[in-house]
């Protein structure tokens, strides 16, 4: 890490003290927060992205956390560029879901193509939240999970991508890959998850292909909550729903979710983002 990125890039940071901020929508539907910290691990490989801006008279919300491996250069360029080129898309309003589809297969290929040397071979992945309206689209690659809360209840609204899930074993093993096992399942040994951005030397079978969910925003909808493995590793998706349900300020929701984990042992980077809906009575 240089001086600059230590000073100025807020997605990364020290030790146990997190970094936090928040926000809220000019119409004031929704409000969210980001808490983000090193926790255990020597470097920082976690970024989050957050956006919020109006499109064709219609409030938009973008929400990210990436987790990278094998280095910080995969998440840092997801995090630069996926939303930029989803905003971009020419279907963004008219078919959101084929745009996150189309736009998480074109930044990865525009990193592979802006990482070509053979010898750095880092990774990424993402879970991310699209507002459009009262439409949230959750898509998502890699182990970072979104689990939204309804009337309390913990929902997830993505299945992590591990090598030994039935039909993710079955894509790589068509593929002509292998899963082994070597302290967790790994694609070729070497890989815990199945699906990320970049991982060029095993993009034959490590897709940036998302899994796509979407949900209407109703008046029994809470809050969505998106977070890196740091977190779940240690927390379960309802455990996470229930400590912060009552904590009405998003900021702070998600800082107390990132302390949790750390206490907790989280071994892992620990990203959260909350983003909380308003509903008029």
């Amino acid at each position: 890490m240089n001086v600059f990125n230590s000073v100025f890039n807020p997605s990364r940071v020290e030790g146990s003290m997190p970094v936090s901020g928040g926000g809220v929508s000019e119409d004031n539907k929704f409000s969210y927060g980001y808490s983000s910290l090193r926790g255990k691990r020597a470097s920082m490989e976690d970024f989050h992205d957050t956006k919020i801006s109006m499109i064709d008279g219609t409030m938009v919300g973008l929400f990210g956390v990436f987790d990278g491996h094998g280095g910080s250069r995969a998440a840092d360029y997801v995090k630069q560029n996926l939303f930029k080129n989803l905003l971009e898309h020419p279907q963004f309003v008219s078919d959101t879901k084929l745009a996150i589809a189309e736009t998480y297969k074109q930044t990865d290929q525009e990193y592979l193509k802006a990482e070509n040397n053979q010898h750095r071979d880092a990774g990424s992945t993402a879970s991310t939240a699209v507002l459009v309206g009262d439409r949230l689209l959750v898509a998502n690659v890699g182990d970072s999970r979104a689990v939204i809360c309804i009337a309390g209840k913990a929902i997830a609204l993505s299945t992590d991508h591990k090598p030994n899930r039935t039909d993710e074993r079955q894509r790589i093993e068509d593929a002509g890959g292998v899963v082994m096992w070597s302290g967790t399942w790994r694609v070729g040994g070497v890989l815990a998850v199945s699906r990320a951005f970049g991982d060029r030397l095993l993009k034959k079978y490590v897709v940036a292909e998302p899994e796509i969910q979407e949900e209407t925003i109703n008046s029994e909808v809470e809050f969505l909550l998106l977070a890196s493995d740091g977190l779940w590793d240690v927390v379960s998706n309802q455990d996470a729903v229930t400590m912060v349900q009552n904590v009405q300020d998003a900021e702070e929701a998600a800082k107390r979710l990132t302390e949790e984990a750390y206490k907790k042992g989280s071994a892992d980077n620990i990203t959260c983002v909350v983003i909380r809906f308003h509903h008029s009575p």
